[in-house]
C-alpha cells in the first residue's frame, strides 16, 4: 500500500493522531491537516522513522474556505491522489442550554463541524470522482444520534454530519466511492478540555471513575473500514465503551 494516500484533518491529537499512526502501520503515505503545525511536524517525523512512509503536512484550519480550497490546489500533483479522506476535524464548545449559550461557540461549532467537513470534502471529492474511487470517512458522534441535555446546537452539528454521509453516499454512488460515518461515544481525548475550555479539573470529572474509549480505539475501527475490499462499504458504525449505554447513561464505580 506504499503509493496510497490518506488525507486526515485535525491530525495534530487525539482520533486524527492515532489514525495517522494506524494508516503509517499500513504502508499508507501521510497528508496530514492541523492548526498547530508544530505538532504536525513532530508526528510526521516519529511516524516516517518509524514506518518509511512519506509525509506532507498543511498548517489548515478548515472553517476557513479560501484557505482549504488554496491549500489543496496548491499540493503536488500526486499528493491530489488522495484515496482515503478522513474528516476529523471536531470540537464541542460549551455545555450551556440554549437560552444561554455562548454565539460565538455555536459559530465555532457549526463552521468546523459542518461547513469545514463540507469544504474539504468538496476540495477533495471531484479528484476522487475522476479516478472513480475513493472513500470517505466522517467521523460524527453519539451526539449524532441522540441529543441530549445542554448538548442542543453540538447535536445538530454531528446530526448534520450524519446527514451529510448519507447525502454524500447517494450523490457519489455512480462515482465509487465509500462513504461512511464513525459515530464515538465516550473517548479520552482534548475533547472534554477543548468543551471546557481549557479546564482540566472539569474535563478530568467527565471520565472518572470509568473506562472510556481511546483514540485508538476509533481508529482501529476506521482502519477496519477503510481496509475493506472493493466490493464492501461499511455505511455507518457506532462505537461505545462498555460502561456507556447511551448519550448520558454510564456506569461508574465507587457511584
Amino acid at each position: 500500500m506504499s503509493n496510497k494516500i490518506v488525507f486526515i484533518t485535525g491530525a495534530s491529537a487525539g482520533i486524527g493522531e492515532a489514525c495517522a499512526e494506524v494508516f503509517a502501520r499500513a504502508g499508507y503515505n501521510l497528508l496530514l491537516a492541523a492548526r498547530r503545525i508544530n505538532r504536525l511536524e513532530e508526528l510526521a517525523a516519529r511516524l516516517e522513522e518509524a514506518y518509511g512512509i512519506d509525509t506532507h503536512l498543511l498548517a489548515l484550519d478548515v472553517r476557513n474556505a479560501e484557505d482549504v480550497f488554496s491549500s489543496f490546489s496548491n499540493l503536488p500533483g500526486s499528493w491530489q491522489q488522495i484515496d482515503v479522506l478522513v474528516n476529523n476535524a471536531g470540537l464541542s464548545q460549551g455545555l450551556d442550554p440554549i437560552h444561554e449559550g455562548d454565539v460565538g461557540d455555536w459559530d465555532r461549532m457549526i463552521d468546523t463541524n459542518i461547513k469545514g467537513l463540507l469544504y474539504v470534502t468538496r476540495a477533495v471529492a471531484p479528484i476522487m470522482a475522476a479516478r472513480q474511487q475513493g472513500h470517505i470517512i466522517n467521523i460524527g458522534s453519539i451526539a449524532g444520534k441522540e441529543v441530549y441535555p445542554n448538548g442542543n446546537v453540538y447535536c445538530a452539528t454531528k446530526h448534520a454530519v450524519d446527514a451529510l454521509t448519507k447525502g454524500m453516499r447517494i450523490d457519489l454512488l455512480h462515482q465509487h466511492i465509500k462513504v461512511t460515518a464513525i459515530h464515538p461515544g465516550m473517548v479520552e481525548t482534548e475533547f472534554s478540555e477543548v468543551r471546557f475550555k481549557g479546564d482540566k479539573q472539569r474535563a478530568a470529572a467527565v471520565y472518572q471513575n470509568l473506562e472510556p474509549l481511546i483514540a485508538a480505539d476509533i481508529a482501529e475501527a476506521v482502519w477496519f473500514v477503510a481496509s475493506r475490499p472493493k466490493h464492501v462499504n461499511i455505511n455507518d458504525m457506532l462505537i461505545m465503551p462498555t460502561i456507556q449505554a447511551s448519550a448520558t447513561l454510564v456506569v461508574r464505580e465507587n457511584s
